[in-house]
């Protein structure tokens, strides 16, 4: 089956979208440090120290299926360059997997975090996150 440069052009402008669109890691920020999530959420120190914990101890598995992921992308565009449509084909399920690793070890980290959190607080944290969002601000930066 060949496929057009126009199909892989698209498929590699949206794997770029997604990858921009997706929050990065690293980018993501520190919420249970913030004062204002603190203060708004009632977080007890307590708290405050599992949340770091949970996230120190997913760190490390992050941050190797981030490296693969981007090793993947790598090698797709390089790929994408070389315009071999079958092997770009191939390689794309490589790039998906590397992502759906990651993925699911950050929704693990996040799901052990909101264990940590009292309804009440989930409730008062989905409440800032939104209002983050609808501002413009992303999770890594101060609110205002």
């Amino acid at each position: 089956m060949k496929v057009s440069k126009n199909l892989i052009r698209t498929v590699a402008a949206a794997l770029l979208l997604a990858l921009c669109a997706a929050p990065a890691l690293a980018q993501r920020g520190k919420w249970w440090q913030d004062e204002r999530f603190q203060r708004e959420l009632g977080l007890t120190t307590e708290q405050v120290t599992r949340l770091e914990e949970i996230f120190q101890k997913h760190q490390p598995k992050l941050r190797e299926h981030m490296k693969a992921l981007e090793q993947a992308e790598d090698q797709l565009s390089q790929l994408i360059e070389k315009g071999d449509d079958a092997s770009v084909m191939a390689h794309m399920g490589v790039v998906e997997a590397a992502r759906a690793e990651l993925n699911k070890t950050r929704t693990l980290m996040l799901l052990r975090m909101r264990r940590s959190l009292t309804a009440d607080q989930w409730a008062k944290f989905t409440a800032l996150a939104s209002e983050r969002t609808r501002r413009g601000r992303g999770p890594d930066r101060a609110p205002q």
